[in-house]
């Protein structure tokens, strides 16, 4: 069983989408959860969380990385690269260069790493337009965990992603319906024994073409326009937040 979990990474695994204000930063997520199991099962069991919203691939590494290798884990989980690809331009062969080299010091150090590919959006008509990129990237990170024999969170695969129930308004982020199933394939694929369910829902309605319109164009000037101008304007949304648990603590 695991004793020091330090979880890597973005907005993902920060926990935003899934509010909780009695959290540090105002959100739980699917590695708080996943630490609360573990807790459960682990009398010296000790989590730290560095993940920053908004944050590239190559900021994750340099800021995050030493300090989770001098916290010695033995459980490390890792994703970024999403905001990467938003970009209007980005080399995935060159992005993920960083990303093998840094799971083979964490798995080298003796950590047992869980990785993640990304969502598939072909059920959205503005994600869609970046399969091609999120395919390439969930490529490199299947080899990466085949070669470091790493546990493989295959959200890609999770058809239940694909639900606009799970997702918060922004349609970036996961619910607290979305990070509890991640939460339940992290556990499961580290083996884990849990008491965590997952949602049934109804089918969906298809919503009428003019009500869907009205939601998209709220959608973009709610959500996508602020999020232009701070790329125009060289901000993220992590300018000013700090990782929620940058010390390896017991879980509260």
């Amino acid at each position: 069983m695991s004793k020091r979990f330090v979880a890597l990474g973005d907005s993902f695994t920060e926990g935003v989408g899934d509010d909780d204000p009695t959290r540090p930063n105002g959100v739980r997520g699917w590695a708080d959860r996943v630490a609360e199991v573990l807790a459960e099962k682990e009398p010296d069991f000790l989590y730290a969380n560095l993940a920053v919203r908004g944050r590239l691939l190559g900021h994750v590494l340099r800021s995050q990385l030493k300090p989770a290798l001098d916290m010695k884990p033995d459980l490390v989980s890792m994703y970024a690269g999403g905001n990467d690809l938003m970009r209007p331009r980005v080399d995935i062969d060159e992005l993920m260069r960083g990303y093998r080299s840094a799971v083979a010091r964490f798995t080298a150090a003796g950590a047992r790493v869980v990785l993640f590919t990304g969502v598939d959006g072909v059920d959205d008509p503005v994600f869609r337009k970046m399969r091609g990129r999120v395919a390439i990237y969930n490529e490199h990170v299947r080899a990466i965990a085949a070669d470091h024999d790493a546990v493989l969170v295959d959200m890609w695969s999770m058809r239940q992603l694909r639900d606009r129930r799970m997702w918060s308004d922004d349609r970036l982020h996961l619910n607290a319906l979305g990070h509890n199933e991640v939460a339940i394939a992290v556990l499961d694929g580290l083996g884990v024994g849990h008491s965590l369910a997952a949602t049934r829902l109804a089918p969906a309605l298809v919503p009428d073409p003019r009500v869907r319109r009205q939601q998209d164009l709220r959608w973009a000037r709610e959500h996508v326009v602020p999020w232009v101008v701070r790329r125009l304007r060289g901000q993220s949304s992590g300018d000013t937040v700090r990782p929620k648990q940058p010390e390896l603590r017991p879980f509260i």
